[in-house]
């Protein structure tokens, strides 16, 4: 996953934990910060890091999944759904792939991009 800044305020009396959440997903979701495609930290990991209780976490993956922004898969995790019209769609599945790979490779972000640019420019 990208590395995601979420805050949560637990002493907040306007805005439950659960929703602080949710709504800070959207909000990454909508600026592009977390792409289509992008895998969520699971429940009990993200409940750790924030120090909430494991069923805030799900309570707001819950809601999101119930939004159509994100969709569960089972024990492979909590992605990002893929918006727009098909070919938006099936290029954001694309660069998700290739950001993963290039992740696990340990591949720069620059040199990705310098990969990717290239292989855009060879292309018929």
């Amino acid at each position: 996953m990208p590395r995601l800044r979420l805050v949560v305020d637990a002493a907040s009396r306007t805005t439950p934990p659960y929703e602080q959440l949710r709504s800070q997903v959207v909000d990454a979701v909508r600026s592009g910060e977390l792409p289509a495609g992008a895998k969520l930290p699971t429940v009990r990991a993200l409940a750790d890091e924030l120090g909430l209780a494991v069923n805030t976490v799900a309570r707001a993956y819950k809601e999101l999944e119930a939004d159509g922004i994100v969709e569960g898969r089972g024990r492979n995790g909590t992605f990002v759904r893929a918006t727009g019209d098909p070919a938006e769609q099936a290029l954001q599945a694309a660069a998700s792939a290739f950001a993963e790979v290039a992740g696990r490779l340990g591949v720069p972000t620059d040199a990705a991009l310098t990969a990717a640019e290239r292989a855009l420019r060879a292309r018929p």
